[in-house]
């Protein structure tokens, strides 16, 4: 993609994908010898969640939750099903993964993502081979899903797959950008 400005209408990519079997690479150890957390946000307020979702998103045109209703946004953020870790390191998020198991059987990553600062620092592969650990460790569990879109960091689809995750779907929507937007600002 090439770069657009604020304002301008975009069409992106989303891709669905799926993984059907615990994947056979072991649980990852905390990265590192810095002081570092993954904290389970316990009743989170949506200002937290969209702190958050902000501090990993707002680079990536994430803006659908600032759209959505409060009440819809509590329920979401609020349900017992839907699970919210923070990853901490030297003190601050470096970023943070949903798990959503409101459907039976399936657990959804929702949301995943590294902050700015972090990414290129080989935090991602930890995050997402624990957040994928985790989704399977929800009794019920047979498949765990996610999707990315191509306004997403381009290395994530390929980051996604290298881990076990499998395309099932497609879809082609377009968004007003809120921000000015140039894929070659992301490390290859």
């Amino acid at each position: 993609m090439t770069p657009r400005k604020a304002g301008e209408t975009v069409d992106f990519t989303v891709t669905y994908l799926e993984m059907e079997e615990r994947p056979s690479y072991p649980r990852p150890s905390l990265p590192g010898t810095v002081p570092s957390a993954l904290i389970h946000a316990e009743n989170p307020p949506n200002w937290y969640f969209l702190m958050l979702y902000d501090a990993v998103g707002r680079d990536y045109e994430w803006q659908d939750r600032h759209d959505q209703p409060e009440v819809e946004l509590s329920a979401f953020v609020g349900s017992p099903d839907v699970q919210l870790y923070t990853f901490l390191r030297n003190g601050w998020p470096h970023g943070f993964f949903m798990l959503d198991h409101r459907q039976m059987a399936r657990c959804d990553i929702a949301y995943f993502g590294l902050v700015g600062q972090a990414v290129g620092l080989g935090l991602g592969t930890w995050l997402l081979q624990t957040a994928v650990h985790m989704a399977w460790d929800i009794p019920g569990t047979v498949r765990v899903t996610l999707n990315t879109c191509t306004l997403d960091h381009p290395r994530a689809l390929a980051l996604y797959q290298k881990h076990g995750f499998k395309p099932y779907a497609q879809e082609q929507l377009s968004r007003v950008l809120t921000r000015d937007w140039d894929p070659a600002r992301f490390p290859k």
